[in-house]
């Protein structure tokens, strides 16, 4: 798994907003995150876009664990809770399903407490292509 994480470590956007990559096993990902002051949004939570951005990259990961490549053809997410800064979120990706073309993936994010911020799912294109 250590072609594949070398691999996640040149996703600049998710560098650059604070997204740590820990974890990596077929058909799953855990990522991290902090939210701090500019992941939050005009109402001082954390901005939908920071919380899809974790769920998104765990998603990658977890779906490209098989080291061929695969893209994303349709998401979705369901925002349960909010989140402040300081908190600390995870995203859990586990594989659902896999098939030779399609993969389908659900990430589960909480906080410090356990609490389930946001639930994603996701289905990718797996192409020929290896990683």
């Amino acid at each position: 798994m250590e072609g594949v994480k070398n691999f996640f470590k040149n996703d600049r956007f998710a560098n650059h907003v604070g997204i740590e990559l820990t974890a990596v096993s077929k058909g799953r990902a855990t990522a991290k995150m902090e939210i701090k002051e500019h992941h939050l949004n005009g109402v001082n939570i954390a901005h939908g876009g920071a919380i899809f951005s974790l769920a998104d990259l765990a998603f990658a990961v977890a779906s490209n664990s098989h080291k061929t490549v695969a893209l994303s053809i349709n998401v979705s997410i369901s925002y349960l809770k909010a989140s402040v800064a300081g908190n600390i979120l995870v995203a859990e990706a586990n594989e659902v399903s896999l098939n030779p073309k399609l993969a389908t993936y659900e990430v589960r994010v909480t906080d410090e407490t356990d609490d389930l911020v946001a639930i994603f799912l996701g289905t990718v294109y797996r192409k020929k292509d290896k990683i």
